[in-house]
């Protein structure tokens, strides 16, 4: 699959958006915990912080999707992308200026993860606006190459590197970088998300038209089950994964950060093979296999001690991430209506990242209590259990794949 292969104009200036959105994310992921860490020690203090930021997600999510499909999505986007880099600009400042009280970061990462629950939804949405529905996949697959290559190779040693050099540059950086993709994302060309009257319609109410629609839906409805228990159960395992290379696997820093790194290579590696992959054995198959590579990920994982096979697991891994999320995010486009993208989508992402904050404060709690690898076993026994539990039920995202393009009802 040629990544060169141009798709559509509009999803290009959205790629390209996203791509140094996510740059920029990835130097965050390294500055946050430093600026936080050069303030204070506490664990507590350090933890709150990614919970401040992951809230807004069990908050407002089903809100911001029904906002997204009630709003003009390009306008919404702009006004957001303003909004956030406005918001981190200011931070910037205020680090330049004094050293910034531990409550105005949780604010501006507060305001950050609000601003977040919109833009995701809103990028979903335009990716399926914009994108024919035969070429979606493809589409997919390079919104992941991007994630893989900025928030996990080049954009956290950018932002250690920044913050080496002055504690309010990575902010900056990100701050101008939401600001560029406002500058890109102003020339697309897109309709209003629907033709549907809205008029006397709650949010309220078109929330619980969304969680309608996908309860409905029995292959979304499974789809979302999957990504509620390998989000609860892996993040469970990632949440103790420094502890895991330093003490199981006897790394180093630098092979610690080799280690990492692994999975981000097998990110890339899914990336270029996806096409091939979906035209030889079709999005059911490729689901069902993820499901049976995710679970034996975690056994592998809990039975080795050599940091060479622990990172060709993690490589496999990274292949395997690519490919399932490619899939499930193309089939919840192609069922989906374009009228409720925003709404489906959200009820998806809060089941993701709900799963993932559970998962970061169970995982911690069950190695506490039984041992460092006590999460992997839970997680390898959760997914396979949920492997045989869905096996047969996963043929139901078939003809979700198949249909015409209801997404397109309302454009």
């Amino acid at each position: 699959m040629p990544i060169s292969v141009p798709i559509s104009a509009d999803f290009t200036r959205l790629w390209t958006a996203a791509a140094i959105t996510n740059l920029g994310d990835g130097a965050l992921l390294a500055a946050g915990p430093l600026l936080i860490a050069s303030i204070t020690t506490d664990p507590a203090a350090v933890a709150a912080a990614l919970f401040a930021q992951q809230l807004p997600w069990l908050l407002f999510a089903l809100t911001s999707g029904a906002l997204v499909d009630r709003l003009p999505r390009r306008t919404l986007l702009l006004a957001v992308n303003t909004a956030r880099g406005a918001t981190l600009g200011l931070l910037a400042i205020a680090i330049t200026v004094a050293e910034p009280q531990l409550w105005l970061i949780y604010v501006v990462l507060f305001l950050l993860g609000t601003g977040e629950t919109l833009a995701d939804a809103t990028y979903g949405a335009l990716v399926a606006d914009t994108v024919p529905p035969d070429q979606l996949g493809r589409a997919n697959t390079r919104i992941f190459l991007t994630f893989s290559l900025g928030n996990q190779l080049a954009g956290p040693p950018l932002g250690a590197l920044l913050f080496a050099a002055g504690a309010a540059l990575p902010f900056g950086f990100k701050a101008l970088v939401f600001l560029l993709t406002v500058l890109i994302l102003f020339r697309l060309n897109t309709s209003p998300p629907s033709t549907q009257d809205i008029r006397g319609t709650s949010l309220r109410a078109e929330v619980a038209e969304g969680l309608r629609w996908l309860w409905h839906h029995r292959g979304l409805r499974v789809l979302a089950a999957c990504i509620l228990v390998m989000n609860l159960a892996g993040v469970g395992v990632f949440a103790l994964w420094v502890l895991y290379g330093t003490q199981r696997l006897g790394l180093t820093e630098t092979g610690y950060g080799l280690f990492i790194a692994a999975g981000a290579v097998g990110a890339i590696t899914g990336s270029w093979v996806y096409g091939r992959l979906e035209q030889w054995f079709g999005m059911v198959t490729l689901l069902r296999a993820g499901l049976v590579v995710e679970a034996a990920t975690y056994a592998a994982l809990a039975l080795t001690q050599n940091p060479w096979v622990a990172g060709l697991t993690m490589a496999v891994f990274g292949v395997h991430a690519v490919v399932w999320g490619s899939v499930a995010t193309t089939v919840r486009q192609l069922a989906t209506p374009s009228a409720l993208l925003g709404r489906v989508g959200s009820v998806y992402q809060l089941a993701s990242v709900g799963g993932a904050a559970l998962g970061a404060l169970l995982g911690g709690f069950v190695a506490q209590r039984f041992g460092l690898l006590a999460p992997f076993w839970i997680a390898f026994a959760a997914v396979a259990a949920m492997t045989a539990l869905c096996w047969r039920r996963l043929r139901d995202v078939e003809p979700a794949t198949s249909q015409g393009s209801p997404r397109h009802s309302g454009q």
